[in-house]
């Protein structure tokens, strides 16, 4: 088995994916840059290689099974394991969002992506993880997913717009997380919620009020903690995000 990381990062050609896999590739992780577009998967990778990350496409659509299959053929087939897991990828369904309006269609398309797609690629990859020495999953979830922060009614804890099917797929990935915690608690696999902040990109139209950069540091951190660390939690930078 080599000693280099083995990382997968899904909707990683742009935005905050694509600042976790400079990050993590800076600490000397080979990067598998998971996205659906060819062009943009092939412009991301180049960008990497170029930023001095060992940076490999791995042409993914995580609402596809047999996309889902063919990547993690890839990494067996290559690496015969997998090290950390970063579920990035996600859509918001756009704006607005209000729950007398929303079509039940978009429902059905975020949670696709934000959840089920998190499930499918996660379980293809599972036994990949299992052969690592350390591995790592890192579900990029939001602060609007928290029930503690979306029923706040006044204060710095109230957070987002109303968002019948972007903040509630977040909640449902936290749960669906918890589960996965639940169910691995007794192997070697830590896997953790992350909330990047507001960032700028392309899923809010660059309304954020953070970078990318900054959004990453999270995730960066999950995906490399020690053998002690925390499974089953949701974070953010100033530490954990309540429920």
């Amino acid at each position: 088995m080599s000693e280099q990381t083995i990382t997968l990062i899904t909707g990683a050609n742009k935005g905050i994916g694509y600042e976790i896999a400079v990050g993590l590739g800076a600490l000397g992780h080979t990067v598998g840059v998971g996205a659906r577009s060819p062009e943009r998967l092939s412009a991301a990778v180049e960008k990497l290689r170029a930023e001095g990350v060992d940076a490999f496409a791995v042409p993914l659509d995580v609402t596809s099974d047999e996309s889902v299959t063919a990547a993690a053929s890839l990494f067996s087939e290559r690496f015969g394991r997998l090290d950390v897991l970063v579920n990035n990828a996600g859509v918001t369904g756009g704006m607005p969002q209000t729950p007398t309006t929303v079509d039940p269609a978009t429902m059905r398309t975020v949670v696709e992506t934000n959840v089920i797609g998190v499930i499918r690629v996660t379980n293809a990859m599972l036994p990949l993880l299992r052969r690592s020495a350390a591995p790592r999953i890192v579900n990029m979830s939001s602060s609007v997913g928290s029930l503690t922060r979306q029923s706040s009614q006044s204060g710095v804890e109230a957070v987002g717009p109303i968002s019948a099917a972007y903040s509630p797929s977040k909640t449902f990935l936290n749960a669906v997380t918890l589960q996965y915690a639940k169910e691995l608690h007794d192997t070697n696999i830590l896997i953790n919620a992350a909330c990047p902040g507001y960032c700028a990109t392309d899923l809010n139209g660059f309304r954020g009020i953070r970078t990318a950069q900054q959004g990453a540091a999270i995730a960066i951190h999950l995906a490399t903690l020690p053998d002690n660390g925390p499974t089953g939690s949701f974070f953010e930078d100033a530490g954990v995000v309540p429920w």
